[in-house]
């Protein structure tokens, strides 16, 4: 069928450039005697670009059809936890990586892409865009069956796996209330440890995924899993490496002073010596958030709700300005359930607007800044420009839809929109200014440094899955975060993070989302002419910040390389000194 389409195509456009001189032969003067030919580059031109519209139109429709049935399998499994549904999901992703590992179609593809200056830009960008996603399924299939079983099984675990604790089974948000109430050091001991009990059942199996996803890098030519994703993500690995030993360098001391004084005060919270402080004493399990200010309580601004007014809040915040929800959350899930995902994400179920979110919302702070996070993806997602190529309906990049979300998940802790959007006591929110600012400030050091354990582990882990991870986990804990390894524990604590199966070398894309939100901060302050300090902007009413978001952010989607996009969006190449700039 798409040779014929291929035919048919290139006929007409040769048609269209010769058809005036068939018209009428007989009046046409006698060629010279040795003619030149001047026509061909033209018709090369036009050949290549309708070889690349039939590749593409037969690519778009394939491809189309292989992802609404993966994305809908998903959005069933995570919403059942059953096994049957997580292996209908196993199959359809399967479905996609298989017709992104057809050899026929990839070479044809990387010819089209020998004559990409002859192309126009956008389905040249659409071209480079499938690029990727072929060159990183050119595997047999045993291999792609392998890695996507090995996943799917170990997900389903994360999702219908139930702590046991004093013989009680738990899931993760029952451990985390417990947390955040325990006082006493061996209970919170306790809890913590059973957070992270999920990690001795998954560990086996993410160290053999591991190893089967450097199987399939090195089939196609990378040094490892870690090598090959951040390329095809379209990141050059030596400059992650540079930004990241930038940014340890950077917030090495601010990081430093803070945690001393934040170690100070939960001593004191737990009737222990700020010396003996021990990864349980901080409410996040990983610490990867920073722990609840001894100053002012986030969760009192949202005391007295029901779980169903967070959700209200976040619509009312949308259409305010101008980016409204509308049906998303129609399609959406937003409490717990027996068997359902126990985390949160945002899905595009088509490229067409049917896009969905999967919350677990409780009447917090925490689950107010997930739910406009997660509203954040949703918006961008939605004001697509839909009559883009199909493989260019997404965000400009994977850390452009992150940054997004941090943007606005960011607001639920600020003190303006708490009054404007929570109904947040005035006089209330003006005592406690200080200390929500200070909270910000904890938070933006305590992700930085959380990150950087992420990246230099998961990229040493994939160097080598046979070192002792063990080990490797707590030898960067202690040197970016700062805490202190547990004694005579050796257990796969880091097995216990989700992303390492669901979403695997990922994490630096969350700090590039950090640097993009506040370049973002920065450019809205600038539409809305606001001036004083970034957190005493207010959004109430202007429109203008969603039609800014819409034209520049999302609408563009991935038309452009990001480095290019960035720099359209927000004036300034995307570099620390705007994130920078906040942590002062």
């Amino acid at each position: 069928m798409s040779v014929l389409k291929t035919a048919s195509i290139i006929f007409l456009a040769v048609s269209l450039l010769t058809g005036a001189c068939s018209q009428d032969e007989s009046a046409a003067p006698p060629p010279p005697a040795n003619p030149k030919p001047v026509a061909a580059p033209a018709v090369l031109e036009v050949d290549v670009q309708a070889k690349a519209k039939a590749f593409l139109d037969k690519y778009y429709e394939d491809f189309g059809k292989a992802e609404l049935a993966q994305t809908t399998a998903q959005w069933t499994a995570e919403n059942t936890g059953k096994k049957e549904d997580f292996d209908a999901y196993a199959a359809a992703d399967l479905a996609v990586k298989t017709l992104h590992s057809d050899k026929a179609r990839y070479e044809e593809l990387k010819k089209l892409l020998e004559a990409k200056d002859k192309l126009d830009p956008l389905t040249r960008r659409s071209l480079e865009v499938a690029n990727l996603a072929f060159k990183g399924n050119q595997l047999p299939k045993e291999i792609l069956e392998k890695m996507v079983t090995e996943s799917t099984a170990i997900e389903q675990i994360f999702n219908t796996y139930r702590a046991d604790l004093g013989g009680k089974k738990l899931s993760n948000n029952d451990l985390l209330e417990l947390l955040a109430k325990e006082r006493r050091t061996e209970k919170r001991k306790a809890i913590w440890e059973a957070l992270k009990q999920v990690g001795a059942e998954v560990a086996p199996r993410l160290t053999a995924l591991a190893k089967t996803r450097n199987e399939a890098a090195k089939l196609l030519g990378y040094a490892d899993f870690w090598d090959m994703q951040v390329r095809l993500q379209e990141h050059d690995p030596g400059l992650l490496v540079a930004i990241f030993a930038d940014l340890e360098r950077v917030t090495n001391a601010p990081f430093k002073a803070m945690k001393e004084e934040l170690d100070k005060e939960l001593a004191a919270r737990f009737k222990v010596k700020a010396e003996d402080m021990m990864p349980w004493h901080y409410d996040n399990p990983f610490f990867q958030a920073a722990p609840p200010s001894s100053k002012v309580d986030l969760d009192d601004f949202y005391k007295g709700k029901d779980k169903e007014e967070i959700v209200r809040i976040a619509k009312r915040f949308y259409d305010d300005i101008g980016l409204p929800l509308g049906d998303v959350l129609d399609r959406s899930d937003f409490f717990e359930r027996e068997g359902k995902n126990q985390h949160a994400f945002c899905t595009a179920i088509d490229r067409k607007g049917d896009v969905r979110m999967l919350l677990n919302i409780k009447p917090t702070c925490d689950w107010m800044e997930t739910m406009l996070h997660e509203s954040g993806h949703a918006v961008y997602a939605k004001n697509l420009d839909f009559s883009l190529p199909f493989n260019l309906r997404d965000s400009a990049h994977i850390f452009t839809t992150e940054g997004v979300a941090m943007l606005f998940g960011a607001l639920g802790k600020n003190p303006v929109w708490m009054v404007e959007y929570a109904g947040a006591s005035p006089s209330k929110v003006k005592d406690a200014e200080g200390a929500l600012l200070e909270q910000r400030r904890r938070e933006q050091l305590i992700f930085t440094r959380w990150t950087l354990v992420m990246f230099n582990f998961e990229k040493d882990m994939y160097a080598n899955p046979d070192q002792d991870l063990n080990k490797l986990w707590y030898d960067d804990v202690e040197r970016f975060q700062l805490l202190k390894r547990p004694p005579e524990r050796n257990a796969p604590d880091w097995a216990a993070k989700p992303h390492f199966t669901i979403a695997p070398v990922y994490y630096h894309n969350y700090m590039l989302g950090e640097l993009f939100a506040a370049q973002l901060r920065a450019t809205i302050a600038k539409v809305v002419k606001h001036d004083g300090p970034l957190w005493t902007l207010s959004y109430s009413g202007r429109k203008s910040i969603g039609d800014y978001l819409r034209k520049k952010v999302f609408e563009p989607g991935m038309a452009k390389p990001w480095p290019e996009f960035v720099t359209d969006a927000t004036g300034q190449p995307l570099s620390p000194a705007a994130y920078a700039q906040e942590l002062r």
